[in-house]
């Protein structure tokens, strides 16, 4: 069942948040004893004890408690926050209809009719629209002639440039001002790296903390913005980590007839994102409340359930198994059980714990309660891989239509754009007005490996408009989806 490990770690902590609570309850009896015992002996009385204390002692009780607190306060895990970010504004240039899709699948030798069949019946039922955006090296015939690596690095520049200019012009932050780089792409992984060529372009400190994080598929959005959150640590009050979430298609053109290795094909569009964090709340827009990431490699199944590797006749790709949605949701289920109990109010652990206890000393076929997380968030940002994933999501967590509405939408106006799909997301809450102070917002990502990752933020200041990715079609949206997209 989807909630069974869940229960046992609801009802661990209730059990640590009870233990929690006896010195709590002990420290105010005392602390109530000792006020009653004051007002007793009274103030001349209680002045005179005072002089009898001997220098040394009045030093300890005052020198104690203040070294205490400070120590407290440097060893305490400093909040960490969103000072804004940005998407890729795809260019209208790069728009690709799915009738030129097919036109240019059809153009390639290496298909057969059974393949564009195939890809056809697959986009018609993807929730892909007709405004999602290839590179333009997938927009020649004869594509795979024109994804070299000189493609790849002006398909990277074009979509990581144009993000970090608009985050720059959005904050008023000087490139000199960022501490920390992270850049997460999976299958591209040139020399020099893509965090390089970012420090060329902007000509970053020489003493920048850079990393790219690679492979780790479409849940390595958050993965960065742990790095990032870890790094802040130990970096100075008020440093700044800038986060560029991508993913470059250019030289991930499948060009052969394995039905698994062609879906990447269909769904996969160009996008990305920067994200600015800091450990500084001035100009915040978002606090990073929670982030679990929780990792299946383990498993078998599980580690190669999205896998890059060649077909039989040499051509390269990646497979995804026809296994993914189980393994999905077991990753989900571990991850759901350790976010839970970090943001699900007092009384739905409450109503888990007696159906938990309902189930094992009463009646095992009592329903196990299903807890309510809309209780413990406004908004809910699911990765956009793909229609069954979107669906699969909204029925275990019992979402409404509305809530699972920007992931939907993203998915029809962009496709999947791997890491950089939970800020489009986010962006489309935004840009529809229905951000308020003090929401709070749970990203889900999911990625290879098998990966899944989860962040809480709270809202500090929504935005002031609807600038962005979205700023020029927010007005058409929602629009209805079929299950069946006839053209």
């Amino acid at each position: 069942m989807l909630y069974t490990r869940l229960e046992k770690t609801t009802l661990a902590e209730l059990d640590r948040r009870s233990s929690t609570m006896s010195p709590s309850i002990v420290t105010v009896g005392l602390a109530a004893a000792a006020l009653v015992a004051i007002v007793r002996v009274g103030p001349e009385e209680l002045a005179s004890r005072f002089s009898e204390l001997r220098p040394a002692h009045m030093f300890l009780a005052c020198f104690l408690p203040a070294a205490a607190a400070v120590v407290y306060l440097m060893l305490r895990p400093r909040a960490v926050y969103l000072v804004d970010y940005a998407g890729f504004r795809t260019p209208h240039t790069c728009r690709i209809p799915f009738a030129s899709f097919l036109e240019h699948a059809k153009l390639l030798p290496e298909l057969n009719e059974r393949s564009i069949r195939f890809m056809t019946r697959l986009l018609e039922r993807s929730g892909l629209g007709e405004e999602t955006c290839l590179p333009p090296a997938h927009h020649y015939i004869g594509t795979h002639k024109y994804c070299t690596v000189d493609a790849a690095r002006a398909e990277f520049e074009l979509v990581a440039f144009s993000a970090i200019d608009d985050l720059l012009a959005k904050t008023g932050i000087a490139p000199e001002a960022i501490d920390i780089l992270i850049v997460n792409c999976s299958l591209f992984c040139p020399t020099p790296s893509l965090v390089d060529m970012i420090v060329n372009k902007y000509k970053l400190r020489s003493d920048i903390r850079s990393m790219h994080l690679s492979g780790m598929g479409c849940s390595a959005g958050l993965i960065a913005v742990g790095l990032a959150r870890n790094l802040l640590q130990v970096a100075p009050h008020g440093a700044h980590a800038l986060v560029v979430s991508t993913e470059t298609i250019t030289p991930n053109y499948y060009l052969g007839i394995e039905r698994a290795m062609l879906l990447p094909n269909c769904l996969f569009r160009i996008g990305g994102a920067a994200a600015l964090l800091s450990t500084s709340p001035a100009k915040a827009r978002f606090r990073l409340k929670h982030l679990i990431r929780t990792l299946t490699g383990a498993q078998d199944g599980a580690y190669r359930c999205v896998f890059q590797e060649e077909d039989g006749e040499g051509h390269r790709g990646i497979n995804l198994s026809k296994d993914l949605m189980n393994i999905a949701g077991d990753a989900l289920k571990a991850n759901i059980t350790a976010m839970g109990p970090l943001v699900l109010p007092a009384s739905e652990q409450l109503k888990f714990a007696y159906s938990f206890v309902a189930r094992k000393a009463i009646n095992r076929r009592v329903k196990p309660y299903i807890p309510d997380f809309r209780t413990a968030f406004e908004h809910f940002c699911i990765h956009a891989g793909g229609r069954a994933i979107i669906d699969e999501l909204q029925k275990n967590l019992g979402l409404s239509d509305e809530q699972v509405e920007a992931s939907r939408m993203t998915l029809h106006k962009f496709g999947n754009t791997s890491s950089s799909s939970l800020w489009y997301e986010l962006g489309y809450i935004e840009a529809k007005g229905r951000m308020r102070k003090g929401d709070r917002v749970w990203m889900i990502g999911f990625g290879s490996g098998f990966k899944c990752n989860g962040a809480a933020w709270e809202c500090i200041q929504p935005a002031r408009n609807a600038d962005g990715p979205w700023a020029t079609s927010i007005h058409r949206y929602p629009v209805d989806i079929p299950d069946v997209l006839t053209h």
